[in-house]
């Protein structure tokens, strides 16, 4: 973190030494009066500076007519006071103050105000955003990731929704770099995990917590201490998960399972998804309270068809360093005109295969071949057979879509000599997908699908 020369205005000896403590590792002034704080104002080059408004016996909110002279200096000016008036409040921001706390909370609220602060100097040219971070030329777009930004210093939970390959987890990216937290970006895609795997996953476990649960595991709650814990597909998360991890949220502390000890996070929540929230809340599939949680600002991205501006920047973007490229006018057109239904992802997939290609000029036969299998219509009918209509409604959907899973994998897994490589390569899936797959459908196969493994060891029952 930047140290930062920070002036404090605050007559009282017990109030300055919290401030000093928490503002441990900047340089900091501290003035007891307003004489001396604008004598110090005049002569220091400060970045903030805080504000007390009743300064020794004086009773008439003295501090206030220091923020005008914080603000002439350019200073990011807060008032930390014990009043709480409305008319003062409002006043204060008149004069021209940045922000304004009530006394009482200073390890949080000073915090945020740091972290906002240095927010502003890296979140300031959108155009770098825009031509080197999250390419688009899309008006509606970039005013949605502006919003975005606005709000990355803040703490506020985030979702973001849009189809597939729109940029979800580029954004939230993004929104973690400039929201100056120190911990780590925590990525986790909640539909590659049953219940029992999130919740080991989420939440760590001790040593011994269940069988192959061979050494203690630290969760992703946890590693995104001071972070962001980013969850994807948040829609396909289990009613009872959702209890549990509504109650890590708000009370930012949880227990590892197998441990009578709580953990502590200051984890930030980014989440995304392509269904209607609104819609599975109706049907019973996702808590209303939950959801409040997790959508403080809304973010809508839209379909790459939708922003067929930002085809060819993109193009330029993924070619950077590599081999250019060279499109006849027809393929250009036909790329404007597509539908892009696997959106970013599948423009990036297209253009990995034109670049390996020896072809000087990309033809718009090149193109229509490349793209055949996205064009090709569904077989009449749909691809749903009776037989798997009636096992959906015998067994729940859920029940179906988890079969419907392993027969895939189980045919991937046969045509490719048994290589589970190759199949997770294959389908996109992750390792905890395939095994909790294998284990359900398959149990007596043996050791290898009774567990998670990674790096050779079991995770996860």
């Amino acid at each position: 973190m930047d140290k930062l020369k920070i002036l404090v205005v605050e007559d009282e000896n017990p109030a300055q030494e919290v401030m000093a403590a928490q503002l441990t590792g900047h340089n900091v002034d501290f003035a007891k009066d307003k004489k001396t704080a604008q004598k110090k104002l005049s002569g220091g080059s400060y970045d903030l500076c805080f504000l007390d408004l009743m300064l020794g016996l004086d009773d008439d909110y003295s501090g206030l007519k220091l923020i005008a002279d914080a603000k002439s200096k350019g200073l990011y000016s807060v008032v930390m006071t014990s009043s709480d008036s409305d008319e003062i409040i409002n006043k204060a921001y008149e004069l021209g103050c940045d922000d304004f706390y009530i006394k009482g909370n200073e390890k949080a609220n000073i915090s945020a105000v740091i972290a906002k602060y240095l927010q502003r100097g890296k979140s300031g040219d959108l155009n770098t955003v825009f031509s080197e971070e999250f390419i688009t030329e899309d008006a509606a777009t970039r005013a949605n990731v502006t919003e975005a930004l606005k709000y990355a210093a803040s703490g506020s939970p985030i979702l973001i929704l849009g189809p597939t390959g729109t940029g979800k987890t580029c954004l939230a990216q993004i929104i973690h770099k400039y929201s100056g937290r120190s911990g780590e970006f925590v990525a986790m895609n909640c539909s590659a995990y049953t219940e029992e795997l999130m919740e080991a996953e989420l939440f760590g476990y001790r040593k011994g917590a269940f069988t192959g649960a061979n050494e203690t595991r630290k969760g992703r709650l946890l590693q995104a201490n001071n972070g962001t814990l980013f969850l994807d597909e948040i829609g396909s998360m289990s009613l009872n998960m959702q209890t549990k991890l509504l109650k890590a949220i708000e009370e930012k502390s949880f227990y590892p399972l197998g441990s009578d000890k709580p953990e502590r996070s200051d984890f930030r929540i980014i989440s995304a998804t392509l269904e209607d929230l609104k819609a599975l809340i109706t049907q019973g599939k996702l808590r209303l309270d939950f959801f409040q949680r997790i959508h403080g600002l809304t973010v809508n991205l839209k379909p790459l068809c939708e922003r067929s501006c930002d085809i060819f920047p993109l193009i330029r973007q993924f070619t950077s360093g590599a081999r250019q490229l060279s499109f006849a006018p027809d393929a250009k057109t036909f790329m404007l005109q597509y539908e892009w239904p696997g959106n970013i992802r599948e423009l990036k997939k297209l253009v990995d295969l034109l670049v390996s290609s020896p072809e000087k000029r990309v033809t718009l036969e090149t193109i229509r071949k490349h793209l055949s299998q996205e064009l090709k219509p569904l077989p009449p009918g749909g691809f749903l057979t009776d037989a798997q209509y009636k096992y959906a409604v015998e067994n729940g959907l859920d029940g179906a879509s988890e079969l419907f899973t392993y027969e895939i994998i189980r045919r991937y897994m046969q045509e490719n000599n048994g290589n589970k490589s190759r199949t997770m390569a294959g389908l996109r899936i992750s390792t905890n997908l395939l095994y909790a797959r294998l284990k359900k459908f398959e149990p007596n196969k043996g050791d290898e699908s009774d567990g998670i493994k990674r790096d050779g060891k079991k995770i996860a029952p």
